[in-house]
């Protein structure tokens, strides 16, 4: 026990250097940052200096939150317009003549067919439509997407059920995460916090953002793209949409979607070589180009209509099939414009229309206060848990404070490796370790102690004192960790803030408590070999 070879104390010596190291990031600015690694000499390697820093999360720099909330009639209603084309369409393939049309209804649609055999044929492509649902605990068996019923004289009512509309939004909102995530993504925003709470809502948290209004735009837009005609009149199978050209007055578009957004692969913005202003260019995958291609071909001379959200943002005439698989969208847009509409493009349409129904600025100086607060906490719980130690168990305690600095530092070189998002829970999380840490050492030397009571040597007992108190100490910290473990998956925002940091400090513990001071007592006892306890 009291024997380390040499081999050994470089090692931990070395790894605790590096845990240390990559925390001294975390204490400068990023213009201190940069201008560091700017005076480096270009012959030194720049990957051997951190770089990574602590995050700080919205409590702590300030920034904006948004709640988002689906919005079920839009989503019932596009639902409900899907379902009436998917009828279409097989009205189509079935060469079945509907009395009347297909009617659209509040949250479904309905369709008569006086004759029988007709009806016969077409009903069960139609029943195909009520997908099942499917239960993520049980399996098949929660119900199924639509109810389908007949009436005597020919009418068939296709109607979304409460389980379809439940499953849809819960799709909705978790297809509305990885978008929100990627258009954040694309704007540069350090450690967004992205998260779903309850079972319609989104929680957008962006630190360091001050304009809550355009974040508004970039994550409120649905930014659904299609590519269609220009109707030659407003009767028939069109849709009356508003015009950007036009200042707002409704223009006949075909419903018929050439091409859609989801056919994208890139989107940048651009400028128009002959007026110079501000343009989207984009690029299509090979699916979308072929589609593009042969709508194109198909409708020279013909005004085609770029709908983005159900405004006709341009509409260009095509004068020569357009085969390249790339094209440009203008419409007078400024550049913030043309360079948001890009992010939105690339990051791909939500899957419904999310509405505002929250908004709050944190501004910086109250996290400066907070952090202010977190720091006097730290410093005084830390001198306090320092001078109780020292005082109670002498040069041990001396060991176990070295130990206990090394363990926040360590704490935060791996949240910075990490760019952990730091909270004004972590802070809590990080003085509530400082007195767990020291704790394992309390467990260790109240053992040693009982070991030389017992009339053990002073060898002995410190061998005994760290074996048998090792069981102890990860059984606490292993029920630690369960609680922390769980704060971690089923809490959200502040508490997982906590938990990461608790969780790092619970690691952090068995290291220093043990191999650490384990290290520096048998480097102590060879020294000065003592003849009695010193406390």
């Amino acid at each position: 026990m009291l024997r380390f070879s040499r081999t050994k104390i470089v090692t931990t010596l070395a790894l605790i250097l590096i845990g240390l190291s990559l925390a001294v990031p975390s204490f400068f600015s990023p213009e201190q940052r940069k201008g560091f690694m700017a005076g480096l000499p270009g012959w030194f390697p720049s990957w051997i200096v951190p770089q990574r820093a602590i995050v700080l999360g919205l409590d702590l720099q300030g920034g904006s939150q948004l709640l988002l909330e689906v919005d079920q009639n839009e989503l019932v209603a596009s639902q409900a317009k899907a379902l009436r084309d998917d009828v279409r369409r097989i009205l189509q393939q079935e060469s079945v003549r509907a009395e009347g049309g297909i009617q659209l209804l509040q949250r479904g649609v309905q369709v008569r067919i006086a004759d029988a055999a007709a009806r016969e044929k077409v009903l069960p492509k139609l029943r195909e439509l009520a997908q099942p649902i499917s239960n993520p605990l049980v399996g098949q068996g929660a119900g199924r997407t639509l109810d389908i019923t007949e009436q005597p004289d020919g009418l068939i009512r296709l109607a979304l059920t409460d389980a379809g509309i439940t499953e849809r939004t819960r799709r909705a909102v978790s297809q509305g995460i990885e978008v929100i995530r990627r258009r954040l993504d694309s704007t540069g925003t350090t450690e967004p916090s992205i998260q779903q709470q309850g079972a319609d809502r989104i929680l957008i948290q962006v630190p360091g953002e001050q304009n809550p209004e355009r974040l508004e735009k970039l994550l409120g837009s649905t930014a659904k793209l299609e590519f269609r005609m220009l109707a030659d009149s407003p009767t028939g199978d069109v849709d009356m949409l508003p015009s950007k050209d036009e200042k707002g007055a409704k223009v006949p578009v075909e419903r018929r979607v050439m091409a859609d957004g989801g056919d994208l692969t890139d989107a940048q913005p651009a400028f128009d070589h002959q007026t110079q202003e501000p343009m989207v260019s984009f690029k299509f995958n090979l699916k979308g180009a072929q589609r593009f291609g042969q709508a194109t071909a198909e409708n020279v001379g013909r005004r085609m209509a770029i709908v983005l959200d159900n405004e006709v943002v341009s509409a260009p005439r095509i004068n020569t099939p357009i085969t390249g698989g790339s094209g440009q969208i203008t419409g007078n847009f400024t550049v913030a414009q043309a360079n948001d509409l890009s992010v939105l493009l690339r990051a791909g349409a939500l899957p419904a229309k999310f509405t505002v129904v929250e908004r709050r600025v944190v501004g910086p100086g109250l996290g400066r206060d907070s952090i202010q607060a977190g720091k006097l906490a730290t410093l005084v719980a830390g001198a306090l848990v320092i001078a109780f130690m020292f005082a109670t168990y002498g040069v041990f305690g001396f060991f176990a404070n070295i130990a206990l600095i090394v363990h926040v530092g360590l704490i935060l070189g791996l949240m910075s490796v990490l760019e952990a998002t730091m909270t004004l829970p972590g802070i809590a999380g990080i003085v509530l370790t400082i007195g767990t840490a020291v704790d394992s050492n309390v467990l260790i030397y109240e053992r040693v102690r009982e070991e030389v009571r017992a009339g053990r040597s002073i060898v002995s007992a410190l061998q005994a004192g760290f074996d048998k108190a090792f069981a102890t100490i990860i059984d606490s910290n292993s029920t630690m960790a369960i609680a922390a473990l769980i704060l971690f998956f089923l809490g959200s925002g502040p508490v997982k803030g906590f938990a990461v940091v608790f969780i790092l400090g619970i690691l952090t513990t068995v290291i220093t408590a043990v191999t650490l001071t384990r290290m520096m007592i048998a480097l102590w006892y060879n020294l000065a070999r003592p003849k009695a306890l010193p406390f």
